[in-house]
């Protein structure tokens, strides 16, 4: 779900290639991936790099204006994925059985909340609204539909991620996909299985990736150096 919280809170699929805040909900979304239609492979829709791209512009230049005055973060994301790209992302307790997928979401943020959770210096448990991510996912020759409403926390300290949790609140679809969704965000907030790896993604965004893409956009003020 900064850079997305933070980078898309980017890297929810573990060693998935990174993308951005608003990304990282839908990242968080296949780990929370009825409707069956005919088999056909899931290519990247029209304009999908570009909104994500737009997205991350965005919200670099929330994360270091600094500014809680301003415009808030609003996107309407989809990412497609190929079903080897999301076998990267397997585990020993956790491997995609499906094919290709793809996820829709619309990310709604308050600019004011996400400088909030970066510059306290107190801990700070920065809090994403649900949002329902719409995904369809390969399965036996047929695509398949899942809907997920997740409600992502991540725990800041002195503008450092040091928690995060993906906090699936409802999911729907076919049987097996919505079974391993469950499955895979359980693991993710109950024994860290991902942890590690969105916590360093989300600190490298904010304050090595997001600097280092849009200099433009470089606060006066020094940041931390990340984890």
């Amino acid at each position: 779900m900064l850079g997305d919280l933070a980078g898309d809170l980017r890297a929810m699929t573990p060693r998935l290639p990174p993308t951005s805040t608003g990304s990282a909900l839908l990242l968080a979304a296949m780990l929370a991936v009825a409707a069956a239609a005919p088999l056909r492979a899931l290519e990247e829709q029209k304009g999908e790099a570009q909104a994500i791209e737009a997205c991350d512009r965005r919200l670099c230049s929330i994360l270091l204006d600094r500014n809680p005055s301003g415009e808030d973060l609003k996107c309407a994301l989809s990412k497609t994925w190929a079903r080897s790209t999301l076998k990267e992302g397997d585990q020993p307790s956790l491997t995609w059985g499906f094919g290709d997928a793809r996820c829709s979401i619309t990310l709604q943020i308050t600019r004011a909340s996400i400088i909030s959770a970066i510059t306290s210096r107190k801990t700070h448990k920065f809090w994403v609204p649900p949002h329902t991510a719409n995904c369809v996912v390969e399965e036996g020759g047929q695509l398949k539909s899942l809907k997920a409403t997740l409600e992502p926390k991540i725990e800041f300290k002195n503008g450092q991620a040091e928690k995060i949790w993906i906090n699936l609140r409802h999911v729907e679809g076919a049987a097996s996909i919505k079974d391993w969704a469950s499955l895979a965000a359980g693991l993710a907030d109950k024994t860290g299985i991902f942890h590690r790896q969105m916590i360093k993604s989300v600190n490298r965004y904010i304050y090595r990736d997001c600097p280092k893409k849009h200099p433009q956009a470089q606060a006066a003020t020094p940041a931390p150096k990340a984890k």
